[in-house]
């Protein structure tokens, strides 16, 4: 099937997010989904999915015009029916003009790649679809197109890192032994070359430490305050480019090393907005990341029940300038990348909801291999049960959603699950941890996580609110896209599966003495609540930036009326 148009495609998953908010006033239809916003009214050919997601078909969402007619709607006028301030809704409005502009300049500019083949980092970065939700998926804001076919993942360029030297009080590092092993080990032979050029610029390693930059944030940084003044009184040195190649990932600041795929990835701040954050590395959340993985590790290596699991340790982490105007923005953190056995192949967990140049799913040959319920059950059983195995029987919550998991299989078949990407999105509660070696303490790495559990950090108040985190990621925003393809273009029945996964579930507590503990979850409610992305980026209050929707789960037997957003 031809690819869907960008200016389609933003406007779509735009009015799709809006009718899934509760942003607009739905409205009685003619067949289509109907609804008003903003003094205007709007109508789109679609259904209603599982947890209440509106799919819409693409290029038909449309506007009533003054007279009564309809007219293909234009994406500013959406834009500016939303209610949010002026500011807001103009930065919306340039995010997503950049997303199609990003996306136009992929179609003329770069072939559609053949990926079932592709091992996977290069897979990884393959994967140009972005989030099928968020519709500022690609907005990159501060990247021109040179610089979107410099690093972006779709253009798939090797690139080095620059590297800077600060004074070492301004420097926190976390290294898994010595500092000079870890820079060796990094830099290889460049690390003579960067401590010749630190030498000559007349600092040395007893007093400045040296950390990694995305070129286009040293640039970035370079020509701003504070860095520029440091630069320019010789306080911070640029050491310039050393060390391997890197290619960026779908996830822009994470980068795959190029000239050997089996050494770390390391994941680097960028000053760059793309779907609903600033992509910079949050400055609390970084060297405590070696501390949260190691125990994430122990934990799914004393439970039989995770034989399936892994999780990919972040094993390492430096961040200048911790308490200072740089904080965020100078970081970085090296991850373990995929260890495979000879006939596994890996992929990210989004690949199984794409499709490919000849027309067909990605997951198309191993469906007619297989069988699609087979390898269906199969995917639940090594990918979805794990993820929630750990959240029920150890207290553990992770962000699971479709990059952050990665699939191992062979000629197909699911074999087992990797995790990856937790500094910032692993969850625990305290009172509901069960069989967990001791939780490290975070607060003594740094401050700001002292304290009783508050829902800002990992620690969460409440195992009902822990459990969010999984039903949110892992179900209504990965595997429903999962499914959702799988019914188009494949036969699936999405609620007979949604229902029947919930069994299982429920199955699996049974089974493990688990019952107990799933009630505690509340995830059998007949509504759940998850984030309202696209309000959030709105700056809605906060209430209305979650929203409750039906529990395709745990399905009510009777037609439930959608709370209003908030409630």
């Amino acid at each position: 099937m031809p690819p869907e148009p960008p200016e389609d495609r933003v406007l779509r998953q735009l009015a799709e997010a809006v009718l899934f908010e509760g942003l607009g006033e739905a409205m009685p239809g003619d067949g289509r989904l109907r609804w008003r916003l903003g003094g205007q009214s709007f109508r789109a050919a679609g259904t209603i999915g599982p947890f209440g997601r509106p799919r819409l078909v693409p290029g038909t969402v449309e506007m009533a015009g003054a007279a009564g007619d309809w007219r293909p709607a234009p994406l500013a006028a959406l834009v500016e029916a939303l209610p949010a301030e002026r500011e807001r809704l103009a930065r919306l409005l340039a995010e997503l003009r950049q997303t199609v502009a990003l996306c136009r300049w992929n179609l003329e500019n770069r072939p559609a790649p053949e990926r079932r083949g592709l091992p996977f980092a290069a897979l990884d970065g393959a994967l140009g679809e972005g989030h099928p939700y968020h519709p500022c998926f690609k907005a990159r804001t501060g990247f021109t197109l040179d610089d979107h076919a410099a690093y972006g993942p779709e253009a798939a360029r090797p690139f080095r890192l620059d590297w800077l030297a600060l004074p070492r009080d301004a420097v926190a590092p976390s290294w898994p032994g010595s500092e000079g092993t870890c820079w060796r080990t990094t830099l290889g032979a460049d690390r003579d070359g960067l401590l010749h050029r630190l030498h000559a610029a007349g600092h040395s390693p007893a007093t400045h430490a040296i950390l990694p930059v995305h070129p286009w944030q040293m640039r970035h940084l370079s020509g701003e305050e504070p860095l520029r003044s440091r630069l320019a009184a010789g306080e911070a040195v640029a050491l310039g480019p050393a060390g391997p190649r890197y290619r960026a990932s779908q996830s822009l600041r994470s980068l795959h090393d190029a000239d050997d795929p089996r050494r770390a990835s390391v994941k680097l701040a960028l000053s760059v907005v793309s779907t609903s954050s600033l992509r910079i590395l949050d400055p609390h959340f970084v060297l405590t990341a070696p501390a949260l993985s190691e125990w994430l590790a122990a934990i799914v290596a004393g439970d039989p029940a995770l034989e399936r699991m892994t999780v990919l340790q972040e094993f390492a982490a430096v961040l200048a300038d911790r308490d200072g105007p740089l904080a965020g923005r100078l970081a970085a953190i090296w991850r373990e990348s995929p260890d495979l056995a000879p006939g596994e192949a890996a992929l990210p967990f989004n690949a199984l909801g794409v499709h490919e140049p000849d027309g067909g799913t990605f997951v198309g040959p191993w469906l007619a291999r297989y069988g699609l319920k087979a390898w269906l059950d199969r995917l639940v059983e090594v990918a979805v049960l794990p993820v929630w195995h750990l959240l029920v029987a150890h207290g553990v919550a992770l962000e699971a959603h479709g990059q952050n998991m990665i699939l191992v299989h062979r000629d197909g078949w699911p074999e087992r699950v990797i995790l990856r990407d937790f500094h910032e999105s692993a969850e625990y509660a305290p009172d509901f941890l069960r069989h967990t070696p001791p939780v490290p303490d975070l607060g003594a790495i740094d401050p700001a996580h002292a304290g009783p559990p508050d829902d800002r950090f990992h620690a969460m108040r409440s195992a009902a609110v822990l459990a969010e985190l999984v039903t949110d990621s892992l179900f209504v925003f990965n595997l429903a896209e999962i499914t959702h393809v799988l019914a188009r273009r494949h036969g699936l029945d999405e609620a007979w599966f949604w229902a029947g996964l919930g069994r299982r579930l429920r199955r699996h507590a049974s089974g493990h003495g688990l019952t107990g503990r799933l009630a505690a979850l509340g995830v059998e409610a007949p509504v759940l609540r998850v984030e309202a992305l696209l309000a959030r980026k709105l700056g809605l209050d906060e209430a209305r930036c979650s929203r409750l929707v039906p529990n395709a789960l745990f399905p009510s037997p009777l037609p439930l009326p959608l709370p209003r957003t908030g409630s």
